[in-house]
């Protein structure tokens, strides 16, 4: 029997192992150290849908973690890719390079959020953009600190951990972490933390703990991803901007996660009013293939000597091709408006829920910029009494009901909505159904428990 995803039928999925039999072999096979957020095994995925090995349906409100913003196998990317196969998969861009690596590049300098004329470099993964955009930075200025923000996610290398604001899991066990790292408070005005405070403790760093002309840079997330959706005021933003220029530091947005239309702008950074030295890509950059990037202001992306940055995978042809198709579907199918419009709807359906008498106080703020949104669960109402058992709960029930979420924040609290900016209406009201369905039984149970 066909497997129907967005209302056509797939060939059939063969018959194979179940999702217990492939989670118990998983177990088997892979280090413990790589968590997965459920044992469900895709076998087919097309637009906002994913078809697990036992021909089971689940609307995908995860989109890989912010990597398909333009959907599963969107027919344009896919059609990209198949034309590079015909002619090669990989030279290494270092030894015989290729026309869409520079084209990918021409196009990302046009539009990227830092100042001046831009240059790009691609990568392979997020992380290995970040310890880029650090390696630019600090031959730019010869200067070896970086300042991160606490909640911050910037992979998990040893930089990238290292820059990150959150121990567990990231940095449990892995130390020492490498020198010349410091973090400041991110402002959430929701936990009582201002950007006043913020940029007080910039001072206090430099008076007590670094030379500001030690300082290499600041790396910032527009919008925390990992650390709960929390979004970089403009006065941080023009905050951060100042301090920079008047110490010599550089500024980098870290738009790994909130880049290409997520945030109903093609940059987050775009919704600040300040431009960055150099922008972090990746995710959705490719719409599911593994690129990244790092683009900045030409003279500072000319800072290494020549040799000192690249990577044998990096600016796969795949990827380049990918992205460059990525770009057009953006443009062509308006993902930027596309993105606002489906936040909104997110946004209200979640609100119906936060006002219902049966949840009331369990859902304590909601937060969207564009198409990111995020709900925060509590107990009370209360945003000191963050309540991460039902956001397990939730996660697991959505599971059940057919639809995927993620969780985040550091506080383990947090519900994020990342479905692709191609899915439907019909379709995110379905799986917003299913969201609060599943919210409603697991609040009901533990009441009866």
């Amino acid at each position: 029997m066909g497997t129907t995803i967005s209302g056509e039928t797939t060939a059939d999925i063969p018959e194979g192992p179940t999702n217990a039999a492939l989670q118990k072999r998983r177990e088997a096979a892979v280090p413990r150290g790589l968590g997965i957020s459920l044992p469900v095994y895709a076998a087919k995925a097309q637009g906002s849908e994913i078809t697990d090995v036992e021909g089971k349906r689940y609307i995908d409100f995860g989109g890989g973690i912010a990597v398909l913003n333009t959907g599963h196998l969107h027919p344009k990317v896919k059609a990209a890719v198949q034309a590079q196969l015909e002619n090669f998969s990989h030279t290494c861009v270092q030894v015989t390079p290729y026309e869409s690596y520079i084209r990918l590049a021409e196009r990302l300098n046009a539009i990227a959020p830092v100042r001046g004329t831009a240059k790009t470099i691609f990568l392979t993964t997020g992380a290995e953009a970040v310890e880029n955009a650090v390696k630019i930075a600090r031959a730019h200025t010869g200067r070896p600190g970086v300042i991160a923000f606490s909640g911050a996610f910037h992979g998990r290398t040893l930089l990238g951990m290292a820059l990150t604001g959150k121990v567990v899991p990231y940095k449990v066990g892995f130390g020492p972490m490498p020198a010349d790292i410091y973090h400041l408070p991110f402002p959430v005005a929701y936990h009582g933390k201002e950007v006043a405070q913020t940029l007080d403790a910039i001072e206090t760093l430099f008076k007590s703990d670094i030379d500001p002309n030690r300082i290499a840079a600041f790396i910032i997330e527009p919008v925390q991803g990992e650390g709960g959706f929390y979004q970089a005021q403009p006065e941080l933003m023009q905050g951060l901007r100042s301090i920079a220029d008047k110490y010599g530091i550089l500024l980098i947005a870290d738009e790994v996660q909130t880049g290409f239309a997520r945030t109903g702008k093609m940059f987050a950074m775009e919704h600040t009013g300040v431009k960055a030295d150099l922008v972090t890509m990746a995710k959705s950059l490719a719409g599911g293939f593994p690129l990244s990037a790092v683009s900045g202001t030409a003279e500072i992306m000319d800072a290494p000597n020549v040799g000192g940055l690249g990577g044998t995978y990096g600016g796969s042809p795949l990827g380049c091709a990918a992205a460059n198709a990525v770009l057009d579907v953006i443009e062509e199918e308006g993902l930027i408006e596309r993105a606002n419009s489906i936040g909104d709807l997110i946004v209200s359906r979640i609100k119906e829920l936060q006002n219902s008498n049966s949840l009331k106080g369990i859902i304590g703020d909601i937060r969207q910029v564009g198409g990111m949104v995020a709900m925060e669960l509590v107990a009370d109402g209360n945003a000191d009494k963050p309540d991460p058992d039902l956001t397990r709960a939730l996660v697991a029930r959505a599971a059940e009901k057919g639809l995927v979420l993620l969780s985040c924040g550091v506080r383990a609290n947090v519900i994020r909505f990342l479905c692709p900016l191609t899915t439907s209406d019909a379709l995110v009201n379905e799986g917003m159904d299913k969201m609060a369905e599943a919210l409603r039984e697991c609040v009901a149970e533990r009441a009866q428990a």
